[in-house]
């Protein structure tokens, strides 16, 4: 098994970061697991003691191996999806938005919004969730 000896500044900065601030339980669970670790405790009885499963135990301290001590207690950041309309897609939303509801209608529904965008080029396939969270966030109510 791999042998974890962290250096005395690590130990330290592992006890402040658990005992000191907000963290999430992924980031502590990760701090105690090394923390463990270097007190050449077992890995069956790290699982016990934390409750989690060998695979993580294992996971995080190659991770601290490998990489270091802030990749071992950190997430790597994700890209997610990229944002599908632009700030001039959104300016538009909300001019429409803003304008005189067509005929027949009192004031622009989502439908309706959803309706209009769909025959302008670039929102072909806007739906009425994506118009609503782009009003949410301009917070603009048309009711």
């Amino acid at each position: 098994m791999l042998q974890i000896q962290l250096a005395d500044n690590e130990v330290n900065f592992l006890q402040d970061f658990v005992r000191k601030g907000r963290k999430s339980a992924r980031e502590l669970t990760r701090a105690r697991i090394l923390l463990l670790s270097n007190q050449q405790t077992e890995i069956t009885e790290i699982v016990k003691i934390l409750g989690i499963s060998r695979s993580t135990t294992l996971n995080i301290r190659k991770r601290y191996l490998d990489e270091g001590l802030p990749n071992a207690l950190f997430d790597k950041s994700r890209s997610g999806q990229p944002i599908k309309y632009t700030e001039k897609h959104v300016a538009e939303v909300i001019a429409l938005a803003c304008s005189s509801s067509p005929d027949g209608s009192k004031r622009w529904s989502l439908s309706l919004l959803t309706e209009e965008l769909r025959k302008k080029e670039g929102f072909e396939t806007i739906g009425k969730e994506s118009v609503r969270l782009i009003l949410k966030k301009a917070k603009l109510n048309l009711g």
